[in-house]
């Protein structure tokens, strides 16, 4: 037996969910991404979905977004990746040294050999962030 029409209910949640994306403060959102994964947000924030769960054993509110993450990567003539970054601003461009070669106009970074450990936990670890992000918004 119906107590009342369950299309009212997922209307009127619907609605509630709405409501409260609606009051979502982006600048502290954006501050958290920014101090918590280093993640600058590139463009607009798509909503995807709002829901009602239980989380740790109390009700919560779930919302997925997609985000648009700036990655910047370094690499040598070689192929060989030499940093990894989610930060794109011009304080990137005081770690290399810009040197004019006769034959060409390129910059060359320092000759120190990248630690392939250190490449491979950085990609680990932007791929784990990225995730988390998608998951967890």
């Amino acid at each position: 037996m119906k107590l009342t029409n369950p299309e009212s209910i997922q209307e009127s949640e619907k609605e509630f969910i709405d409501t409260i994306n609606a009051e979502l403060d982006w600048d502290i959102i954006e501050q958290m991404l920014l101090d918590k994964h280093n993640f600058a947000v590139q463009d607009d924030i798509e909503y995807k979905d709002g829901n009602l769960i239980v989380y740790n054993n109390e009700i919560a509110y779930k919302f997925d977004f997609q985000i648009k993450v700036p990655l910047s990567v370094i690499f040598n003539s070689s192929g060989e990746c030499l940093s990894m970054s989610t930060t794109r601003d011009d304080e990137d461009v005081e770690n290399y040294e810009e040197e004019e070669s006769p034959n060409s106009s390129t910059h060359q970074l320092p000759n120190e050999e990248p630690d392939k450990n250190k490449v491979e936990g950085m990609a680990v670890e932007i791929a784990d962030l990225i995730s988390e992000i998608n998951n967890k918004v």
